[in-house]
């Protein structure tokens, strides 16, 4: 296990093989996968491949999405994942995303995997911008990015075919120096 960081509630890792049933479990939830990217029904197989591609990418990789396991320290079980990756267009600017298993939702454990995370690439990587999308009727995913403080740059009224129908997207932004008025 290469443990990256943790907060108060969480330990923030790279995945294992071992992580394949948990992984599974809340990927394949219809509650939590219906507006991820991934195909539905999402099966075990499907669990296994992306586990396998996600266990490649190393961190800073740019262009390539590191998925870090997020492990309550308490029970030691994978609550979810949270993710980043390097714009390969300009290596200054990150985007983020976040699953969390539904029985964990709604407990703060998003925003705090979501403010340890900016931490992490404002202050250790210097990372000038972030940038997160999200489907507009995802009102928990964008609720926790308003309240980190994350700015709505953009409104995209269905701008993607997604699942089977057109969907719209709310596309948040936060620079260096916003997240360094945050933390005063």
């Amino acid at each position: 296990m290469t443990k990256l960081f943790e907060s108060e509630r969480l330990i923030f890792r790279l995945f294992t093989k071992n992580d394949l049933d948990a992984f599974f479990a809340y990927r394949s939830d219809p509650d939590v996968s219906r507006l991820q990217g991934w195909p539905e029904p999402y099966n075990r197989e499907m669990a296994e491949k992306s586990l396998s591609e996600i266990m490649t990418v190393e961190p800073g990789d740019k262009g390539d999405w590191l998925q870090i396991a997020l492990e309550d320290k308490i029970s030691g079980k994978i609550i979810g994942d949270i993710a980043y990756r390097v714009l390969s267009s300009d290596e200054t600017q990150v985007e983020i995303g976040l699953t969390l298993a539904k029985v964990y939702q709604g407990s703060g454990y998003g925003k705090e995997a979501c403010m340890r995370l900016l931490s992490y690439l404002f202050d250790d990587l210097k990372k000038r911008r972030v940038i997160a999308c999200t489907d507009v009727l995802n009102q928990p995913a964008y609720s926790v990015l308003e309240r980190l403080g994350f700015r709505r740059e953009a409104h995209f009224v269905e701008n993607l075919w997604f699942k089977g129908s057109w969907a719209s997207e709310y596309w948040y932004g936060m620079l260096q120096r916003e997240w360094d008025a945050l933390k005063q």
